[in-house]
């Protein structure tokens, strides 16, 4: 176990214990052929579920694990650390629940969470759209009511778990406002749902992203969580976890690409010593080990702030900007520490690297979360000069 992880009880040690010893056992054996041929993974998200592995954040009256979000990150950590795409999804499920969890009514809840979080369906979240990708309010897709029921009309991109899911978060516009979005819960074979083919993507091939069709999909207005006008805020609030969600992933991509390449250093020798022991070499993995720790750090220290209540949106910009930027340099050194080797696919590595660069893009770019971060000082630095004013 990673020297900076703290466990707020022993039965969550034990819990980050079991993830790591079935995602060893389990997901690492399957992981490079599924990525290989493009294979999703739906087994072992079943496999997840039946652990209770897919609902650990949400309560445990609705059929949640009711951890503490410091704990399940820890455990998307110890998954992504041999299967990204399987973290990443894991991390999307949560997501996908967040509207129903957090703004459903309790009749809302009490129908759907429990088997939305009981292990057997899996949920995907809908916001993109071709035009609208960094800024949501921008987005077309339209819900207009018609009696009892709304009718859902148009396209959205970038969809994990396309195609595969059971259910789906859908934010569409239900006035002309900018912000006047609204957040649905449409489940996947719902009339005039269709997806497209997956996208053929550099890396994270085990995980299907596809753009999402409706065309004319008919939803009971009990299927809208919220007031009408609340998705936006529905979609940037659940976005908050998300981000942390990606943080914790990247933190375990980079740590994966960190154990290959000490291992490779202390097996490989040159010169007659083995490459670890060459100082050039050995400081380049100590700078990788400080970059997965401050990464690890700054999550947790997030996620801290999202379980004592008080806001952390900035907080999980920055930990999202720092580790998915600390991934993307972890994974690119530990194939030049394998030199030849790490450029082929014999060896994890060049798939790792592959892997981090959609965590700088997806989950809001990292152009994005340093527009948050920066509008964030703005607003801390005026209300600092109101106040001594």
């Amino acid at each position: 176990m990673p020297a900076n992880r703290v466990m707020p009880t022993e039965e969550s040690a034990d819990l980050i214990q079991l993830v790591r010893e079935l995602s060893v056992k389990e997901l690492e054996p399957l992981a490079a052929e599924a990525e290989a041929t493009e294979t999703f993974p739906r087994d072992v998200f079943r496999l997840l579920g039946e652990a209770g592995l897919l609902s650990l954040p949400y309560p445990e009256e609705y059929g949640g694990g009711g951890q503490p979000y410091e704990v399940y990150l820890q455990v998307l950590e110890e998954i992504a650390s041999v299967w990204a795409s399987v973290g990443v999804g894991v991390s999307v499920h949560a997501l996908s629940c967040f509207g129903l969890a957090h703004r459903g009514t309790e009749a809302q809840k009490q129908q759907w969470l429990p088997n939305m979080l009981g292990g057997t369906l899996l949920g995907a979240y809908c916001l993109s759209e071709p035009q609208a990708g960094s800024d949501p309010a921008a987005l077309t897709t339209r819900a207009v009511r018609d009696g009892d029921d709304y009718v859902l009309t148009g396209v959205k991109a970038w969809t994990t778990h396309g195609g595969q899911a059971d259910f789906y978060k859908v934010m569409a516009r239900t006035s002309p406002d900018r912000n006047g979005i609204s957040c649905f819960l449409v489940p996947a074979d719902a009339d005039g749902l269709f997806s497209d083919p997956p996208e053929k993507k550099m890396g994270l091939t085990g995980s299907h992203t596809t753009t999402i069709r409706l065309d004319g999909v008919r939803l009971p207005a009990d299927r809208r969580l919220g007031e009408e006008g609340d998705g936006l805020k529905i979609a940037l609030a659940g976005l908050d976890a998300g981000r942390l969600g990606i943080a914790a992933v990247a933190t375990g991509l980079a740590q994966g690409a960190l154990d290959c390449a000490v291992a490779h250093a202390q097996d490989r020798a040159t010169f007659g010593q083995r490459i670890i022991d060459h100082q050039g070499l050995a400081f380049l993995l100590a700078d990788m080990e400080a970059a997965v720790q401050s990464a690890r750090a700054t999550y947790l220290a997030a996620a801290r702030l999202r379980d004592r209540g008080v806001p952390f949106s900035t907080q999980a910009s920055v930990a999202k900007l720092v580790a998915t930027d600390n991934a993307m340099r972890v994974t690119t050194d530990a194939v030049q520490v394998l030199g030849g080797y790490g450029y082929t696919r014999d060896f994890p590595v060049e798939r790792y690297m592959r892997e981090a660069k959609v965590m700088q893009i997806f989950e809001g770019t990292n152009q994005i979360q340093r527009l948050v971060i920066s509008r964030a000082l703005d607003r801390q630095t005026a209300g600092a000069i109101a106040v001594s004013g």
